[in-house]
């Protein structure tokens, strides 16, 4: 626990369990579900840290993020990992939520509204895609293979010149060899789990089943899973609105002063 609104949480989810954070008071809730980088490293205990970008909605909302199950079984799927969140979701007493996903959190977003979609009242994809296309294959699969062979610096590099903007790289490029040395997991197996995940993963003739209010937010020029994805989501989701970032990337959820604040606007609509 931390101050009376914070919490660090885990849920007990079959002969395994899931951690989350949550934090706010407000009626409305909110589900969040990060990308990849949960396969490095879980929300738990830092309910504190990751709270920060939505102080001010506290009083509106009540905001959940979840990392994926703790014990994940081989070949499991982003539809698999719906399913699970759903019932964690439901276990909390979620039965209705405005769910937030970003990157591979996005997709299982999608198999969320798509299977379960009376959980969803609104549905926010942030940089994300509805299969895995060839730059985002290129990607991960790059990313896949360094984290085989335990190549942690070079993980870390890769990933943060594919996400980043040009400006954001210039003044940072240095700090990420260092950055490495202090996230260096025990082991890379979730990571390799929820990576082959993503390339398996294809829901291209079923966006058309995702009928609630659905804001797509892209960066002009992602690296991670191309600039054809944004397009794709919102033709394939009926009424679908989308908004780009000019200048940046798949980092856009971090460099975009104004993207909780887009994000939590289409929540309250």
């Amino acid at each position: 626990m931390g101050c009376k609104n914070i919490v660090n949480g885990c849920v007990k989810i079959g002969d395994t369990d899931m951690y989350y954070v949550s934090f706010g008071t407000g009626e409305k809730k909110v589900v969040v579900l990060p990308g990849l980088s949960d396969g490095l490293a879980t929300v738990k205990g830092k309910a504190m840290l990751l709270s920060a970008p939505y102080k001010k909605f506290f009083a509106d909302c009540t905001v959940y993020m979840f990392s994926r199950k703790n014990a994940m079984p081989e070949g499991y799927s982003i539809e698999d990992m719906s399913d699970d969140q759903v019932m964690v979701m439901k276990d909390l007493g979620i039965d209705r939520a405005c769910v937030l996903g970003v990157s591979q959190g996005g997709m299982i977003a999608q198999c969320i509204a798509i299977r379960h979609p009376e959980v969803v009242e609104r549905l926010i994809l942030a940089v994300t895609a509805p299969y895995a296309n060839a730059v985002a294959t290129d990607s991960v699969s790059t990313w896949f293979d360094m984290a085989k062979r335990g190549d942690h610096t070079a993980l870390m590099v890769d990933t943060a010149e594919r996400m980043y903007s040009d400006r954001y790289l210039q003044k940072n490029r240095r700090f990420f060899p260092l950055l490495a040395r202090f996230t260096r997991p025990s082991s890379y197996d979730r990571f390799l789990k929820n990576a082959n995940a993503i390339l398996r993963f294809d829901v291209r003739n079923e966006l058309s089943k995702i009928s609630c209010p659905t804001l797509i937010i892209a960066g002009s020029d992602d690296k991670t899973v191309g600039n054809d994805a944004p397009g794709e989501l919102k033709n394939g989701i009926s009424g679908s609105e989308l908004f780009v970032y000019e200048g940046l990337g798949h980092g856009t959820f971090e460099e975009a002063k104004d993207f909780y604040d887009r994000a939590f606007a289409f929540c309250r609509e």
